[in-house]
């Protein structure tokens, strides 16, 4: 979900002139069909369930197979990949066509009809599988991290939530037959081919939405199995351009072309390669970079470029830096362990640790001034509600080891040990032992230990359980915003809402501030983006204030392709290429 520029203009910096640079035709002008796309890469999702999908990586992946009402286009202009437009939608809805009443609480959405799954036979993508996925969002076996999106939205859908989570998270048939008989007014079917969604309150950013991953068609058929379970993973269904064929569990995907799709019936999406091959497992960016360098692979899945060997690709036309404002890596603590003697739990704990982390040297780790600048509030540049703060200042953004161990000791809290999980891929390992040497030199202890295999979000920092029993106590997860332009919530509500906590939630550290709550409430309820910003900005001090998290970086993407990889068109929420789009030589 997330991704170095005051504004919203000139975000895409390709270093070469055209990000991911080469010819983007062939000798005929069109892209050429064929080949198999070789991806490779670490830790596998922490979801595959379109219904719980929260990373970006997954992000990109479902959009080959999942297709939702509304999308963005990807483009390496980064105007362009803001407006939302329809993809299983006919069209966007608006007052002037009559698709949205005068007191803006209820869209009707038409769909395309010509949609298909890839069943067999393949059949129409109606409006009641767009119902299944909304109602899915909120299963109890694995529900959607942001949900709280649409149950502050959605006519009825908190209740229908709140009955869901009572159900028994193993029983597939009792899940299924919960979402059967207990709809709710939020979204309903007219027919096979309308929608009827009905607000709370008018919400100017709902045609965002209902472009996340997470709100896409579900079958019919996924009513059969537990929600992201070994079993669903091993039988996901496809209404877009390619579909999983080969799934192993943290080792591999093979993805090949869905014979149910047409081009003509998706605005958003290409489709030129035979097959996608994603292999996981491969903890170094180094050797990733190494394999695309050679030929043998042609990008990487979740690794960026090497810090090191940006300065030599900088002239290289296969690389690119690319821009997409986001709060990434952040420092959370985890508000509810138990560890010593509770104290992450007391705001003036987290405050004294606020000036132990060294910016500038982060910085260098992810690759220096081009790629990253230093970060000191929740919301990051080119979002709605950002406004320049430091809240905590240290000399050159180098931290303040002195300053921390003074504020540390008037706690009473001197000689913390923490426990800090670090994500194995990329270089998350060199930014947790970064933090690790600043947090000694102010007297607190840590017990680095490493996460992979896509565990660290779904099995770790997102399972409440874990964080009541001290499992963990701080962690340095990444945000990036679910969309841009009118995202003022995009940030603040998924992260910071403590009224959603729970399973999945992304409000990791589960922070509870009733003021911050009330200030969402106000934002969402204002009439429109101006005046919510306001309330963003407000919020954003509040968290900050009480040292909810510790914001370190905006980091753009590094990127590098083969050589034979063209078509390269970049999606800011994904963080990376449109694979539809891509084509090889």
């Amino acid at each position: 979900m997330n991704k170095v520029t005051a504004g919203l203009t000139g975000l895409v910096i390709g270093l070469t002139g055209c990000a991911g640079g080469g010819d983007d035709a062939s000798a005929d002008g069109r892209p050429r069909d064929g080949g198999t796309l070789r991806i490779v890469g670490s830790s596998d999702v922490e979801h595959l369930d379109p219904a719980s999908v929260a990373s970006v990586g997954a992000y990109g992946l479902v959009r080959t197979f999942a297709r939702t009402l509304f999308g963005t286009r990807a483009s390496n202009t980064f105007q362009e990949t803001i407006p939302v437009r329809p993809d299983v939608a006919a069209r966007i809805p608006t007052r002037e066509n009559g698709d949205v009443s005068k007191d803006h609480r209820t869209y009707t959405v038409r769909l395309r009809t010509d949609v298909r799954w890839n069943t067999k036979p393949p059949r129409p993508v109606t409006a009641h599988d767009f119902v299944r996925g909304f109602e899915r969002l909120c299963n109890p076996a694995s529900p959607s991290g942001g949900r709280g999106y649409f149950t502050s939205t959605l006519k009825g859908m908190d209740e229908f939530c709140r009955g869901f989570g009572a159900v028994d998270p193993q029983n597939a048939v009792a899940m299924a037959a919960y979402q059967r008989d207990h709809g709710f007014d939020g979204v309903s079917a007219k027919d096979d081919e309308t929608l009827v969604f009905r607000l709370e309150r008018p919400a100017s950013d709902f045609l965002h939405l209902l472009s996340l991953p997470s709100t896409a068609a579900a079958p019919q058929e996924y009513d059969r199995h537990i929600p992201d379970a070994p079993e669903f993973r091993q039988h996901t269904i496809s209404n877009g351009p390619y579909q999983i064929t080969e799934y192993k569990p943290g080792i591999s995907y093979r993805l090949t072309r869905n014979p149910a799709w047409r081009p003509e019936s998706d605005p958003l999406r290409e489709r030129h390669v035979e097959k996608i091959r994603i292999t996981l497992g491969q903890d170094s960016p180094e050797a990733v970079q190494q394999q695309i360098e050679q030929g043998v692979a042609d990008l990487a899945w979740d690794q960026p470029v090497p810090t090191s060997a940006i300065p030599r690709l900088r002239d290289d036309p296969r690389f690119a830096i690319m821009e997409a404002p986001s709060n990434s890596p952040y420092l959370v603590f985890n508000t509810r362990s138990p560890s010593n003697g509770g104290a992450l739990g007391k705001r003036e704990v987290r405050q004294a640790l606020e000036y132990a982390v060294d910016r500038s040297a982060l910085v260098k780790i992810v690759g220096g001034p081009s790629v990253a600048k230093a970060l000191h509030t929740v919301i990051p540049p080119g979002s709605a509600g950002y406004a320049p703060a430091d809240h905590y200042p240290t000399p050159g953004d180098s931290g303040d080891p002195a300053k921390c161990r003074d504020l540390l000791g008037r706690t009473g809290h001197s000689g913390l040990t923490l426990k800090f999980p670090y994500r194995t891929n990329s270089v998350h390992k060199l930014i947790a032992q970064s933090i690790a040497e600043n947090l000694d030199a102010c007297g607190v202890k840590t017990e680095l230990t490493a996460d992979s295999g896509g565990s660290f979000y779904a099995a770790t920092i997102a399972t409440p359980a874990k964080a009541a029993a001290g499992e963990w106590d701080i962690a340095a997860p990444g945000w990036t915003p679910d969309w841009y332009g009118n995202n003022g919530r995009s940030v603040i509500q998924p992260l910071f809402d403590g009224r959603a906590y729970g399973q999945n939630s992304t409000n990791y550290g589960g922070y509870d501030n009733p003021q911050v709550n009330a200030l969402i409430d106000a934002a969402l309820t204002a009439p429109d983006p101006a005046r919510a910003a306001p309330c963003w900005q407000r919020a954003d001090q509040k968290i900050m204030a009480d040292a909810a998290i510790v914001p370190l970086l905006n980091r753009a993407q590094t990127l590098f392709r083969s050589s034979r990889v063209h078509g390269t068109r970049f999606l800011p929420t994904t963080a990376g290429y449109d694979y539809t789009r891509l084509w090889l030589s």
